[in-house]
């Protein structure tokens, strides 16, 4: 992948929206959406793959259908951090399939966790268990979140 951003036109950003909504589609399908024939649209394609654009396609998945409606944020703190510190903690992090997000924060504390979980006992052992045994940390601050009221894609801004 690579770290420049390629420019992208409004056919591609056209691409990328109706793939967001229907990554499943055809490629004969995804060329009427955006108006141009199948050839340069399966070229574009290509080269939004290739440019590391998309990264990939998945199936996406309703956490409350599968029993996992239960979300906080957690604030840590690290004793150390250096980037090897920083480095260990990432790692270990991206090991807890609980924690959906992990952010470095410039703030009074150094990371912000997304956790899901089943519900308040099952984050508790998360916590317990897992968090709180990371490599650096401190101290945590919870916030459990009490009803999504926004959750957007990258595809609602391009």
């Amino acid at each position: 992948m690579q770290d420049e951003q390629p420019d992208l036109d409004r056919f591609d950003r056209a691409i990328l929206r109706v793939l967001a909504g229907d990554g499943r589609i055809s490629i004969t399908d995804l060329a009427r959406e955006i108006g141009l024939s199948k050839s340069p649209t399966q070229a574009r394609l290509r080269r939004l793959e290739k440019a590391g654009v998309i990264t990939g396609y998945r199936a996406l998945f309703d956490p409350i259908r599968l029993g996992l409606d239960h979300v906080s944020f957690v604030e840590v703190r690290l004793h150390d951090t250096r980037e090897a510190a920083l480095a260990e903690f990432n790692a270990a992090v991206a090991r807890i399939p609980e924690i959906e997000q992990a952010h470095l924060i410039a703030g009074n504390f150094d990371y912000l966790l997304k956790v899901r979980t089943q519900d308040m006992r099952d984050y508790r052992r998360v916590l317990a268990e897992k968090v709180s045994t990371l490599p650096h940390v401190s101290s945590t601050s919870t916030y459990v979140a009490m009803e999504a009221v926004k959750e957007n894609a990258v595809s609602d801004v391009i």
